[in-house]
């Protein structure tokens, strides 16, 4: 198999093995009418297997959104075939319009235009983080 270099973009690296679709569904970008490659179960000697993003011509990434489905994630941007900086998601105190309340008695799901608003719980695990809807504090499901 040959996957060849880009010469401008991003390389997302260390994506959970299996989990590329989701982040490339959570950041809006279309595999449809994006040029990129996917790479999945790569061999790792971190993570055992991953996944890998590559996507040309694009620089940048919201990386809190990132954080939330691939929070151990890398961001490389690439420069004239180079890569000018590597990037590490940080988890955002508060989400807005990302996740969606679950709860049917929640106000978001009778309230139509009602902006989706959650907030980082940590946990006494510190390899654990919640969030939860700032109307009902349900816990949000990735």
């Amino acid at each position: 198999m040959e996957v060849t270099s880009i010469n401008e973009g991003i390389i997302i690296d260390h994506v959970p093995a299996g989990r590329s679709f989701t982040v490339l569904n959570y950041l809006h970008i279309d595999p449809k009418t994006t040029r990129l490659a996917l790479i999945m179960n790569a061999a790792s000697q971190s993570y055992g297997t991953k996944d890998i993003i590559k996507i040309e011509g694009r620089t940048q990434v919201d990386l809190h959104v990132l954080a939330l489905v691939a929070p151990d994630a890398t961001v490389n941007v690439v420069h004239e075939g180079q890569i000018a900086e590597k990037l590490k998601p940080t988890l955002p105190q508060r989400v807005r319009n990302v996740l969606t309340c679950h709860n049917p008695r929640c106000i978001t799901t009778s309230e139509r235009g009602l902006d989706q608003l959650f907030h980082l719980v940590r946990t006494s695990d510190p390899q654990v983080t919640e969030y939860r809807c700032d109307y009902c504090d349900e816990l949000a499901h990735l």
